[in-house]
């Protein structure tokens, strides 16, 4: 088993692992059964148990809708409707006599995703999550945030431990902001190499851009609040001083790095409505009463701004919202932050968009999810985004001129861009030390692609190491 060169992938054998063809197949039965569930309880409800099951679902969907984008009255039915829907029909099921037929249908279903998932999993090819062997650094230089991740700094005694390995250490003044990018090359300068920082992912695309011009490594320590740049390269989250072992036994990976305007971003760069209402300086303190308060104006107020962008020369138009991420994320749950990308050296920016017009829209992605119209989930090497002219947008050069500019968030942090901003990849750009001996990258859960589910359960094996191949990345 090989490794790229790059940090590493490679798969092994031409065909799926039995144990991949077995669940595929388990899969496909459960869902069959679920099928003949109904079929077999049609004179006893089974109809009823899946229309009210989709009414209920739809129902909930649109209340949330009125709840998130309105105000008032309608965001109070909103609320009443999304908790009643979903209650109304378990109590139509308890009523009827048919919550048997709903729970062997909903355990039936439950069991075909569960061994869909672990199936395209298993067949994926296998990544090998080995650099090569990294240099011991004489001159670490280091930089930590004691506010970040609610003060692991000073709660894991990171600057004793990195001081003790040899490690310069400047620790950052809360009530002073500095330019980390510019102590960063300051600490070159004076012959640092190796950078580091122990701090928030915004903090980390600074000092990695710094790392990567110079060439040299750089080290990330997981003392963030969710540290999803860490999570991604495999390291342990719940003890950060594990990520200085890197120090003294270190392993190093070729990865990619995003470009936004020129400046760069390791996770994701965000247009539209998370955009705009990070920008607010309430938001840090009360995330969810901002949002809220924000939320109808962005989405249906008078004079909304919305975001047209090229995806590597193809045209998205109209869009509320676009997520931009250095390499492809492999399920729609990056929306909530939950999601994962299982490489970030394959050269590609991931692109989510976002469009959500109303009840009937938003009842369309609860029913169909990443098929909706409302979503779009692309790869590209460039994506060019403007936005349509509309309150929030201030220009520069007089209205006509193309020069407005946007709220964007690069990595968390809230900027204002001029348009149009244009994302690229810079891959292998970036030289990252990891320690030896570290968590790994958890294989994410794949979407379920049951033309693919099917190939790989009775197909032949050529074809099924393709499956294995794109299962994570599947409709």
């Amino acid at each position: 088993m090989g490794q790229d060169g790059r940090g590493g992938t490679g798969s092994t054998g031409t065909g799926p692992p039995a144990a991949a063809r077995l669940l595929a197949r388990l899969a496909v039965l459960a869902a069959v059964g679920s099928v003949v569930v109904v079929v077999l309880a049609v004179g006893e409800g089974g109809l009823e148990v899946l229309l009210a099951g989709f009414l209920g679902l739809v129902l909930c969907a649109a209340g949330v809708w009125w709840f998130v984008a309105h105000r008032g009255a309608v965001r109070l039915l909103g609320a009443l409707l999304a908790i009643a829907a979903p209650v109304g029909v378990v109590v139509l099921f308890a009523h009827d006599g048919l919550w048997l037929t709903a729970l062997v249908l909903v355990l039936c279903w439950g069991v075909a995703l569960a061994c869909a998932r672990s199936a395209l999993r298993k067949a994926r090819p296998r990544r090998v999550g080995r650099g090569v062997a990294g240099p011991r650094p004489r001159s670490p230089y280091l930089i930590m945030n004691p506010k970040s991740g609610g003060g692991k700094v000073g709660r894991f005694g990171l600057v004793e431990r990195a001081r003790a390995l040899g490690a310069r250490v400047t620790v950052l003044d809360p009530t002073a902001p500095a330019d980390v990018a510019e102590l960063a090359r300051e600490a070159v300068a004076e012959g640092a190499d190796l950078l580091g920082v122990a701090g928030g992912d915004g903090t980390q695309a600074l000092v990695a851009a710094v790392a990567a011009e110079h060439d040299l490594p750089f080290l990330v320590v997981s003392a963030g609040t969710r540290n999803h740049f860490a999570m991604d390269l495999g390291l342990d989250r719940s003890d950060p001083a594990r990520c200085l072992d890197a120090l003294t036994d270190g392993e190093e990976l070729r990865i990619d790095l995003g470009d936004v305007a020129g400046r760069a971003f390791v996770n994701t760069v965000s247009f539209g409505v998370y955009a705009d209402v990070v920008q607010r300086p309430e938001y840090r303190d009360d995330k969810a009463g901002t949002a809220l308060t924000l939320m109808p104006d962005l989405l249906v107020g008078e004079g909304v701004r919305r975001l047209d962008a090229r995806i590597d020369g193809t045209p998205l138009a109209s869009q509320q919202a676009l997520l931009i991420s250095n390499n492809p994320y492999v399920s729609p749950d990056v929306v909530s932050g939950g999601g994962r990308r299982p490489s970030l050296h394959d050269g590609e920016l991931g692109v989510v968009g976002i469009r959500v017009e109303g009840a009937a829209e938003a009842a369309d992605l609860a029913v169909r999810g990443s098929q909706s119209t409302g979503l779009t989930f692309t790869t590209a090497r460039r994506v060019e985004v403007t936005s349509s002219a509309g309150e929030g947008t201030t220009s520069s050069a007089g209205e006509g001129s193309g020069t407005d500019e946007i709220p964007v968030a690069v990595d968390g942090e809230a900027l204002r861009m001029t348009t149009p901003v244009v994302c690229t990849v810079r891959p292998g750009a970036l030289r990252v030390l990891v320690p030896r001996d570290r968590p790994g990258v958890a294989a994410p859960a794949p979407r379920v692609n049951w033309r693919r589910l099917l190939d790989l359960a009775f197909g032949r094996h050529g074809r099924t190491s393709e499956v294995g191949a794109s299962g994570g990345q599947g409709g």
